[in-house]
């Protein structure tokens, strides 16, 4: 059988990949794809890396003539690479799988620089378009050496996670790796990787350090430049304000959604099994989710309608679990109880500590920072209001990742020295969804039941009444 070669300027010959290999990936990419669209039903807008960090930053790159008067190999094959300057940058670093965060996860810095050198600032760089003069890579936490540079590594210590793009490009010598390690962190950053605490506060005050490198697949590393990056302006909000993945930028998380196969590098090829193996999952992951029942409105329930309650639909109400209980007490005083968010882990089953409480709670767009679970499995996530009658109803969105996202409805009914009291509640997004409806709506059910009992006893012992009075 005559075999087929294709040149390069580098005179090593390529061997063009047979129809074997190009069919294994495009089966596997088939099998990647069927994995996302599963996923994304119980995660509708981000799959994969559902919460991140919006970065930009600079990246200096010593280019070939620069690597060639330190002793190091002087063309990586790459153009990019190998023209010296300067690239603004964009970013988004994250955890891929979205376990708790004191637990490790695969850990993934995506990147879009300017093509050319020379850009006045990182505002500068298209955050969309197809034509656009940007390239944009993606790396993920790995191990370092040969066979581990390929094969994805859960971190917990950002300070010691490699990150490697774990495909190579198709560069004029050969196939290319890319390769990031730490070199320094922001002064106050204890080193965990979070996405939503102190690593995340520590680069609105410094920078986030690594070195650039390049290589062959079973060859050794060469540092190619440096990379600064620290948290975007618009990332100014609470670590917990992003509600969801595809919230816009003023939430702390980007809209950008980055790609390899749509912004190459310039000078860096995509091999075609390469290119048939992440394919269709990149469409799978882009496919626009659909809204899903019981999402809250947008904009809330006092902005839309400042002097009538939202009482939902009777479809609605009915796809929900409720419980309903008649207190001993009048609306007004548990209301009190509701009203203070410092006691949402004394009566809610399963809140096992509140961590802060904006200080507008109740009202709309107020969030409640609580942990959930038992030491040391704790989650830590929050609970956002989306609609509120003062006395009379709340409206909530409770988050509890990777669990998923609850949407919960409390109603009192005045009834005079009593009240009658409804809790109506049922998953909204995430893994939580794909339990069948006829076996999560029994333990929803239980749950609320005890809940109701215990708000009952806080609100006849006169709880919040202090906290209220002032």
């Amino acid at each position: 059988m005559r075999k087929r070669f294709s040149g390069n300027p580098g005179g090593a010959p390529n061997r063009t990949p047979d129809r074997a290999t190009n069919r294994a990936a495009d089966l596997a990419g088939r099998g990647f794809a069927a994995v996302f669209r599963a996923i994304k039903a119980v995660r509708p807008s981000r799959p994969i890396h559902p919460r991140g960090i919006s970065l930009v930053g600079e990246l200096n790159l010593t280019g070939a003539v620069g690597r060639a008067a330190a002793g190091l190999p002087a063309a990586s094959g790459i153009a990019w690479l190998d023209d010296a300057g300067t690239r603004q940058v964009r970013g988004r670093f994250s955890r891929s799988v979205g376990l708790p965060e004191s637990l490790p996860d695969i850990l993934g810095l995506a990147l879009r620089a300017s093509g050319a050198s020379g850009a006045t600032g990182a505002g500068d760089i298209p955050d969309v378009g197809d034509s656009a003069d940007v390239g944009d890579v993606l790396f993920a936490s790995t191990g370092w050496g040969v066979p581990g540079r390929f094969v994805l590594l859960p971190k917990l210590d950002i300070a010691t996670a490699r990150f490697t793009t774990l495909m190579p490009y198709k560069g004029a010598n050969g196939p290319v790796l890319l390769g990031l390690r730490t070199l320094s962190l922001p002064g106050r950053a204890t080193g965990r990787a979070d996405t939503g605490g102190n690593f995340r506060e520590s680069l609105r005050t410094g920078d986030w350090t690594l070195a650039l490198h390049y290589a062959t697949p079973a060859g050794r590393w060469v540092q190619a430049g440096v990379l600064h990056l620290r948290a975007a302006a618009q990332d100014a909000g609470h670590p917990d304000s992003t509600e969801t993945a595809s919230a816009d930028a003023g939430g702390g998380d980007t809209a950008i959604r980055f790609d390899p196969l749509k912004h190459p590098l310039p000078g860096a090829g995509t091999y075609p099994w390469a290119r048939r193996l992440r394919e269709r999952s990149y469409q799978a992951a882009r496919r626009p989710a659909p809204r899903v029942s019981g999402d809250p409105h947008p904009a809330g329930l006092k902005a839309a309608h400042p002097a009538t309650p939202r009482q939902g639909s009777a479809d609605e109400r009915n796809t929900m679990s409720t419980v309903t209980q008649v207190f001993n007490s009048p609306a007004s005083a548990v209301w009190k109880v509701i009203a203070d968010g410092w006691l949402y882990s004394g009566w809610v089953v399963g809140a096992s500590r509140i961590r802060s409480v904006d200080a507008h709670w109740p009202e709309v767009g107020a969030l409640l920072h609580h942990s959930v679970g038992a030491w040391p499995l704790l989650i830590n996530d929050s609970t956002k209001v989306t609609a509120a009658d003062p006395g009379r109803q709340l409206e909530l969105i409770a988050r509890g990742w990777p669990i998923g996202e609850a949407k919960v409805v409390i109603t009192l009914e005045e009834l005079g020295e009593q009240c009658r009291v409804t809790m109506s509640e049922d998953a909204v997004r995430g893994p939580g969804l794909a339990v069948p409806k006829a076996l999560r709506d029994p333990i929803i059910t239980v749950r609320n039941r005890e809940t109701l009992q215990r708000l009952e006893l806080m609100a006849a012992g006169g709880a919040g009444a202090q906290t209220n009075a002032d």
